[in-house]
């Protein structure tokens, strides 16, 4: 049988070369190509061309090589098999170095300090402790918990939003629609890890800002978007900084990526963007993530990480 893999904006060589060094005794097939795809039984996709899977008559597992699983929900004409979403300590551990260092980057007033610098000023600035200011994580999974857990860790007040409650201790707990509003109006630094769904798309727009808290010990209002870039809409958050609704933002993911040269968002002083970088696959590591599940489907157990279709994650 064959692994098939299936990307656009990644090099799918090197992870040919990793699996293959991990003798999975399967036969390996880069898109595009003009031989048959009647033996691709796994699929390793990003970002793949709609309609290329569903070329596939035997396929039995499509793995997900990231955190995000829409690219392949929106084929119309994807297989009905299971969807695998890669979790692995690594991808959990990227992620939660980029948000907890965007978080003290905004809290502790780095870029002020940057512009101090090279202005050669020496100027001392106010800022809070941690245990003034209140982070909200709008997503409580596996990359989102962790995240809150470790700012919880430094001494933040943080509370977790989810489509359903999650408990964790020392993370008060919003869940549904019902809930978002309390959980916007007590939050300072909103820390955004969720899925694109129909339900979650466009969902960082200017309504949203304006429920933000306006009474925290800090500057105002920050956004850090490492989540989905379908969630937010570009020109509400340039807006809501023009405007003073977001005091800054930290972007990892856009509306259209690559972000477009005349985005206003590439120079505005108060806003951090990368290129969609917080939680980038190690294919050293998932790779071995992605063997160690195929060796369980050969062997007749069940895989891990399954991904509800109907919900998107």
């Amino acid at each position: 049988m064959t692994i098939l893999l299936t990307m656009t904006g990644i090099d799918a060589g090197p992870w040919q070369q990793q699996l293959e060094a991990l003798n999975l005794n399967q036969e390996f097939l880069i898109w595009p190509s003009d031989e048959p795809l009647d033996s691709v039984k796994y699929a390793l996709a990003w970002n793949s061309p709609h309609g290329v899977l569903a070329r596939c008559p035997n396929l039995e597992v499509v793995f997900s090589l990231g955190a995000g699983v829409d690219h392949l929900i929106s084929d119309p004409d994807l297989p009905d098999v299971p969807i695998v979403r890669i979790v692995d300590p690594n991808l959990t551990m990227r992620m939660t170095e980029y948000v907890v260092f965007h978080v003290l980057l905004h809290h502790r007033r780095f870029h002020d300090y940057d512009r101090a610098q090279r202005a050669k000023k020496w100027e001392v600035l106010y800022q809070p402790g941690a245990n003034e200011v209140r982070v909200g994580v709008m997503g409580m999974g596996t990359l989102g918990s962790d995240s809150a857990c470790k700012l919880r860790d430094l001494g933040f007040q943080v509370a977790g939003w989810s489509n359903s409650p999650k408990s964790f201790a020392g993370i008060e707990s919003f869940a549904g629609m019902d809930q978002l509003t309390p959980f916007l109006n007590r939050t300072d630094i909103l820390v955004v890890l969720l899925p694109h769904t129909p339900e979650t798309e466009g969902i960082l727009n200017k309504n949203l800002f304006a429920a933000l808290a306006r009474d925290g010990a800090g500057q105002g209002p920050v956004l850090i978007n490492a989540g989905r870039g379908r969630l937010q809409i570009d020109d509400d958050i340039v807006t809501a900084l023009d405007e003073n609704v977001l005091h800054a933002v930290s972007l990892d993911v856009f509306e259209q990526e690559p972000l477009p040269v005349d985005s206003a968002l590439w120079s505005h002083e108060r806003a951090t963007l990368t290129p969609h970088i917080a939680s980038e696959s190690d294919n050293r590591a998932l790779t071995k993530y992605i063997a160690e599940q195929i060796k369980r489907h050969e062997s007749g157990q069940a895989l891990e990480n399954v991904i509800d279709n109907t919900k998107g994650y």
